[in-house]
């Protein structure tokens, strides 16, 4: 496919996606292109916002336009292992264990307020996360592909919860947070509660059709010097003196790790895709740093003190290092 092609059929595509979700989901614009971009790069979400913003909606919606299998598991404090995994059990007329497949099994997974189960709750899950797979009894068995986790916090209300450690923060491509809608948004989402037939939105893709998409992504190019950007960007996060960043240094304790230079890449490519290029360009790098990096920066004393956020030190990082 030449290059014009690829461009008009790609926007051609995401748009159609993008129509049908919207049908059901009103805003929220940066959630649906962080779906898209993790779900085709291979990634998986955190998504921090308030309840009653259509979290739920959204990855319901996008599993039903992309023909996806979708399950969504309440996380609560009396939340065991197998009930995320699955389990072993007794076949008392085969008189033999038989296994039972838990909701894990699925292409796209709503872990809702995953904060509120315990570590070992979050483990299994995580685990399945990074291997793609799940152990039961003495089987192996592979998830879905695509398997995608969309994992959601309150920040609202912290009483009772296990915040997820860093390094369990760093298996997810992305953090996302998701606010209010607009004053124009909401009318518009009371008009459509009001109706009787809600609207429905219609399948467009298939098995074929998605994996052509992913190779779309996959090819992506990013030149050289976008590369060394890239990777300027994460290493700031590290040895921010060294870029002459010496009020970051004194706000953060730690930086990025190598996960996150390699999302910062995959979601760059995905973000050049969004806008219907086949090469990356330093805004879809700037677009990604956000969602790539903020769960990734551990702060110290001094920004919290002072009251400064991730995104607060990646748009400083983004505004002192020379754009290629």
């Amino acid at each position: 496919m030449d290059k014009n092609k690829f461009c008009r059929y790609n926007w051609a595509m995401i748009q159609a996606i993008k129509e049908e979700i919207h049908k059901v989901v009103i805003g929220h614009e940066e959630l649906i292109n962080a779906m898209l971009v993790a779900l085709l790069s291979g990634g998986h979400l955190y998504v921090e916002g308030v309840p009653g913003v259509a979290k739920t909606t959204a990855v319901k919606t996008l599993a039903r336009v992309l023909g996806f299998d979708f399950k969504r598991i309440q996380f609560t404090p009396d939340l065991l292992p197998a009930d995320i995994t699955g389990s072993e059990i007794l076949d008392l007329e085969q008189h033999d264990f038989r296994i039972r497949k838990g909701p894990v099994f699925t292409h796209l997974l709503l872990a809702d307020e995953i904060n509120r189960a315990g570590p070992k709750v979050q483990a299994a899950l995580l685990e399945a996360m990074a291997e793609k797979q799940v152990t039961l009894g003495e089987e192996t068995f592979p998830l879905p592909d695509p398997f995608m986790v969309l994992a959601t916090a309150n920040p609202l209300e912290q009483e009772g919860t296990y915040e997820l450690p860093e390094a369990s923060l760093d298996r997810f491509m992305m953090k996302i947070r998701v606010g209010y809608n607009s004053h124009e948004e909401e009318e518009e989402i009371i008009l459509r509660t009001a109706r009787r037939e809600p609207p429905s939105p219609r399948q467009i893709l298939n098995a074929e059709t998605f994996e052509e998409l992913r190779r779309q992504v996959d090819a992506v190019h990013v030149d050289a010097p976008l590369r060394r950007y890239l990777l300027d960007i994460v290493f700031a996060t590290r040895e921010p003196d060294r870029y002459g960043l010496e009020d970051v240094g004194q706000w953060l304790e730690y930086g990025a790790g190598p996960r996150g230079s390699i999302d910062l890449y995959r979601a760059s490519k995905g973000y050049a895709w969004l806008s219907g290029r086949d090469f990356v360009v330093p805004g879809d790098i700037a677009r990604a740093a956000y969602g790539v990096l903020r769960h990734r920066l551990i702060l110290g004393y001094r920004a919290h003190a002072e009251k400064i956020d991730a995104d607060t030190i990646i748009r400083r990082i983004l505004e002192v290092l020379e754009v290629p």
